[in-house]
């Protein structure tokens, strides 16, 4: 696909509007999360972004694949964090203290896209591999969990699968509840922190500082 999608005619000129792929894929995850992807139609994706339907084919096969690039958006995202250093060296407490500061911090800048990964029911080939995804970072992420238990720097008397999932339900819930104000300073920094406190802490095998 090129870097522009023209999206018809803009009144009173001559030249029609041009949107980045990133801004029309946008639109169509917003669609997707008001809507809901199984109950959202090609009409309806048009009609949103001003494109005809047959434009719409020009550039993309279906909905499907418009499903697969705003999934396929938060996870590259979600596993970027386990590739960055400090996931990878020192301490397993920290490497997990990163990663869930960071998911957090993905999470919220990637708002619109994550939410449409977390509703996803695996109905498509698509939402399929999303899923699949989805739990190879949960399996990894568990690990880190069970390595920093068995360095006794957190509790060991939970299991570490549930662990991630409780760990990460938090995180996740945050789609739920959080709307952006542009009017306001962000919270961002402050929600992640907060998440880092109720979670890692209430595991440690140390008070919170």
């Amino acid at each position: 696909m090129s870097d522009a999608v023209e999206l018809g005619q803009r009144p009173g000129r001559g030249r029609p509007p041009r949107y980045s792929r990133d801004e029309l894929i946008a639109k169509v995850v917003t669609v997707f999360n008001e809507r809901g992807y199984e109950a959202t139609s090609m009409e309806d994706l048009a009609r949103a972004t001003g494109l005809n339907k047959s434009s719409f084919y020009h550039h993309f096969t279906g909905k499907e694949e418009l499903l697969g690039l705003g999934v396929g958006r938060a996870l590259d995202a979600l596993t970027a964090v386990l590739a960055e250093p400090e996931s990878l060296s020192g301490r397993p407490a920290q490497r997990l203290e990163h990663v869930l500061r960071r998911t957090a911090e993905v999470l919220l800048s990637e708002l619109p896209y994550v939410t449409l990964l977390l509703r996803v029911r695996g109905n498509t080939t698509v939402e399929r591999d999303a899923l699949h995804r989805r739990r190879d970072l949960d399996t990894r992420v568990a690990a880190m969990v069970r390595a920093a238990a068995d360095a006794g720097e957190i509790r060991a008397d939970i299991d570490p699968r549930l662990a991630t999932r409780l760990l990460f339900g938090m995180v996740n819930s945050i789609t739920e509840w959080y709307r952006p104000d542009p009017s306001r300073p962000s919270p961002a920094p402050d929600i992640a922190s907060a998440v880092v406190t109720l979670t890692l802490h209430g595991l440690s095998t140390q008070p919170a500082p």
